[in-house]
């Protein structure tokens, strides 16, 4: 059986990936803390509350998920991001021909 290529990362590269997965969890928490201070505005019963409650646990839940710094699947991960427009691929200048055309390929689907 062959393995997979193992994907090479420099030290240049991994910082650049490090420094942007930062940026779109910046972005991914500002977004939750908008629609907390938003909703948190029209709680006026318990069952607003609780919804609010399930709301934040289950952005608690996705973002655990989604923001994963393993360079073995982060391409997948950066792919994600772009497609959900917490991270511009310019924010990804640096990294070899390679990583940023798989990640742009894989972001259109």
């Amino acid at each position: 059986m062959v393995e997979p290529a193992l994907i090479t990362w420099t030290d240049d590269e991994q910082a650049i990936a490090q420094e942007a997965f930062s940026h779109a969890y910046g972005r991914a928490v500002s977004t939750v803390i908008s629609t907390l201070r938003r909703e948190a505005d029209s709680i006026h019963t318990a069952q607003a509350l609780w919804r609010l409650h399930d709301y934040l646990s289950t952005q608690r839940h996705v973002m655990e998920g989604r923001f994963d710094f393993r360079l073995e699947g982060i391409l997948f991960t950066f792919a994600s991001l772009v497609k959900e427009n917490l991270l511009e691929l310019q924010e990804l200048d640096g990294l070899d021909a390679d990583k940023l055309a798989k990640i742009k390929a894989m972001s259109r689907f």
